[in-house]
């Protein structure tokens, strides 16, 4: 009952209270990333969600859009200034995400959804992620964030997955907002570096393992 009904009505109610009483903070912050690292305010990209449907997950922009002699964008750490470590250290950035919640993208509770492009690179358990909604936060990210490595990521989504509760959920919002306010197990990473490495890691390591279908 809480899997099939319950948790969507209270992701709904939910980011429908944050979204209201947080209106002005949403204000604010937008008009501040506009004037220091320019516009568009919101970055998006497409993510897979359950079942594996295509979404635009929305963030607050981090970075400014800084190019070099060629007009080739600089890497991420010349491009995020303190302002934008700011955010993301604070996690402000995924604010906008309440709205993935609230139209029913994502969940407060769940595997983070990664790029699409990593897809075809996840073993068949490691497919459990995309049986539930991808969430805001989830049990990997309050297991160590990244710190954790790929591999024990995923084995914790899919535990997650497979017991999944409402007690499960009470207890990464309470994880969640030890990590956040006690800035733990957080680290501003080269997102384009880390992503970028990923895809040829995994795949390298399955197909030797014969895992990967």
């Amino acid at each position: 009952m809480y899997k099939k009904c319950i948790k969507r009505l209270l992701d709904i109610l939910l980011s429908l209270l944050v979204l209201v009483l947080f209106c002005w903070l949403y204000l604010v912050l937008a008009i501040l990333v506009r004037f220091k690292l320019g516009s568009p305010i919101l970055f998006k990209q497409a993510r897979p969600g359950k079942n594996e449907k295509i979404f635009n997950l929305y963030k607050f922009r981090t970075m400014t859009d800084k190019r070099d002699a060629d007009g080739k964008l600089l890497p991420d750490k010349d491009r995020l200034t303190k302002f934008g470590n700011f955010l993301r250290k604070s996690s402000l950035d995924e604010l906008p995400e309440f709205f993935n919640i609230l139209k029913g993208d994502m969940s407060f509770i769940g595997p983070r959804p990664l790029l699409v492009e990593y897809l075809p690179y996840y073993t068949e358990r490691e497919k459990l992620r995309h049986t539930v909604r991808p969430g805001l936060t989830g049990l990997a990210q309050v297991s160590g964030r990244n710190t954790v490595d790929w591999d024990t990521r995923f084995e914790i989504d899919a535990q997650y997955v497979e017991n999944l509760n409402f007690l499960m959920d009470l207890k990464v919002i309470g994880l969640t907002f030890r990590t956040v306010f006690g800035h733990t197990d957080q680290v501003a990473e080269d997102t384009n570096k880390v992503e970028g490495n990923f895809a040829q890691i995994r795949k390298e390591r399955l197909e030797k393992t014969g895992k990967l279908k």
